[in-house]
């Protein structure tokens, strides 16, 4: 079995044990820094939703392979600069890492521009790590709701827990900010805990180096 299909036999299995339809788990394959013939085999395989962290790789990356296989959804998954919007918007179908109003209204008026609002979810620190991106969990509503009042397609929230912390406390914490506010998506797990976030009811997990392998060194 390739390492694709044991991933997701192992989401289908997680969301079995939750009384969930393994259906409602989207597996966003995270190629950043990954060769192009392993993204390639994985495409072969039939994998069409891919997370990039950098604007500039994807757009290096992407077009190309678009046009060899028909239906690539493509998620934005690392931080984005103001200055990259534009470019962000015409390369990516989904944004998961809004992270600031500042970027919430860049996006907001570029959508306006280009008429191709993308479904945004809202990064959300719940480890209240200072060196790490995302909204506060007590800011989160308020962020929720000046996002939804710009306009922003809000499809739900995405979060990174602490690497030194039991997960899943983070995802049920993030869960619940998402019901309150009315939101369906939840983009959180990685390779080392989709299956806790599967169980705690992610809807996106995303996941790189257990489908990939490790990423090579940099030269």
């Amino acid at each position: 079995m390739s390492a694709l299909a044991d991933i997701r036999e192992r989401i289908a299995a997680a969301a079995r044990a939750a009384g969930r339809d393994p259906a409602e788990v989207t597996l966003v394959a995270v190629s950043k820094m990954q060769p192009a013939g392993r993204i390639e085999a994985v495409l072969d395989e039939g994998q069409r939703v891919f997370g990039e962290n950098r604007v500039q790789e994807a757009a290096g990356r992407w077009p190309a392979l678009r046009a060899r296989y028909p239906g690539i959804e493509l998620h934005l998954v690392g931080p984005l600069q103001t200055n990259k919007v534009r470019q962000a918007a015409e390369i990516f179908d989904v944004i998961e890492s809004v992270d600031r109003p500042k970027l919430a209204r860049k996006l907001a008026e570029t959508f306006a521009e280009t008429g191709r609002p993308l479904p945004c979810y809202i990064q959300i620190n719940t480890g209240e790590e200072p060196q790490k991106a995302g909204v506060l969990p007590d800011g989160a509503d308020a962020f929720v709701a000046e996002c939804r009042d710009l306009g922003l397609p809000v499809a739900g929230l995405m979060c990174i827990p602490p690497v030194d912390q039991e997960p899943a406390p983070h995802f049920a914490l993030l869960a619940g900010i998402a019901a309150r506010n009315g939101l369906a998506g939840l983009s959180m797990g990685m390779s080392d805990d989709f299956e806790t976030a599967v169980r705690q009811g992610a809807t996106v997990v995303r996941v790189g180096s257990a489908i990939f392998g490790a990423r090579p060194a940099a030269g």
